[in-house]
């Protein structure tokens, strides 16, 4: 099942961009066979061709496999390698392996139509830029909290993290420990306020 985060107007600014580069393009009228197979290097270059903020790096391979069936295309992408993306806690990059697949059904019929899951291609057109569709599969494997491993964050905030397996050491009234303050704020600590 294929899920979707289509922006019409980043997708229509993309598949400009993209179009460029007819290697992305599978024109099902020259799909004789009964299946094809293509296969792309995606490196730094492709998510350039993007204007997305969140992945800006990679290597990967990505894989799709086109089937003939008898109410249409069935189309398999599977990608594998890793992307460069910030970390939740420290915003440093971090590589997040990937190893994605997605499935899409592709028919033909008299406009163009994409729901996510089916789309539909004109007749006399049936052309797919399939680099965007690439894209989703490999941005949707990054789960959704994304952090180094514990030790690994910026050294500037590693200071205030606790490790996940370091057990909280709460005080003998039962209250959580104080982080250590910075001591910039000392003078504040002594007004008081009268009503």
């Amino acid at each position: 099942m294929a899920l979707s985060f289509v922006n019409p107007i980043k997708t229509t600014t993309f598949a400009a961009r993209m179009n460029a580069q007819e290697l992305f393009q599978v024109d099902f009228r020259e799909l004789t066979a009964g299946e094809l197979t293509r296969t792309w290097h995606l490196d730094d270059s492709f998510f350039c061709a993007l204007d997305e903020q969140e992945i800006e790096h990679g290597e990967l391979t990505a894989t799709l496999r086109v089937k003939k069936k008898a109410a249409g295309y069935q189309l398999n992408i599977h990608a594998t390698g890793t992307v460069e993306i910030p970390c939740d806690r420290c915003l440093a990059p971090m590589t997040q392996p990937i190893d994605a697949e997605d499935e899409i059904e592709v028919r033909l019929g008299e406009t163009l139509e994409d729901d996510g899951d089916r789309i539909t291609l004109p007749e006399d057109r049936p052309v797919l830029n399939v680099a965007w569709n690439l894209y989703e599969t490999i941005a949707l494997a990054i789960p959704i909290a994304h952090v180094h491993p514990d030790g690994e964050c910026a050294e500037d905030v590693s200071q205030y993290l606790v490790a996940d397996d370091e057990p909280v050491q709460y005080s003998s009234e039962g209250e959580a420990p104080q982080q250590p303050t910075d001591s910039r704020w000392d003078a504040l600590k002594g007004l008081t306020f009268d009503e």
